[in-house]
């Protein structure tokens, strides 16, 4: 059995460009930036930074070049594909890139009209800016004992 499955959860490095095949075929690209921090054996914090170009077709190049913006948070689904081609000079050349089978738009900074990330983000990503409510969390103690009667489900 084999997986070629993606997820990437970033930041757009710039705007979207969208192009048309001969075809008609509507096909857009990107690049999304992802942070990865850790300690090291000593102890120092550690971050790099990994880059992934990502390709979208049909309808999603549309939305994806009309809504999304450099720095909007975006999720891409996708498969990992590997392309080889010849350049000018005849060297054989090959890039690997996502091609994403769904986005999900990030959330939209307060006040903008329209446009995913063209604002400088809010503090927390997933915070929704029109719920000020706060919602209480429930607090669970490990130490009581659950019976099945408990269990919503």
């Amino acid at each position: 059995m084999n997986l070629n499955k993606v997820f990437i959860l970033g930041r757009l490095t710039a705007d979207p460009q969208l192009r048309s095949t001969p075809s008609g075929q509507q096909v857009g690209s990107f690049a999304v930036a992802t942070n990865r921090v850790w300690n090291d054996k000593s102890g120092q914090k550690q971050a790099a930074t990994e880059y992934h170009s990502i390709v979208v077709w049909g309808r999603q190049a549309e939305v994806a070049s009309k809504f999304l913006r450099k720095g909007g948070l975006v999720l891409v689904e996708g498969r990992m594909q590997t392309r080889s081609w010849d350049d000018a000079q005849g060297q054989k050349r090959k890039t690997t890139e996502i091609v994403a089978e769904r986005i999900q738009l990030g959330p939209r900074p307060t006040g903008s009209q329209g446009n995913f990330g063209a604002e400088t983000p809010t503090a927390d990503p997933f915070a929704s800016p029109t719920d000020d409510k706060k919602e209480d969390i429930p607090i669970i103690s490990v130490d009581e004992e659950t019976s099945k009667d408990d269990l919503p489900f």
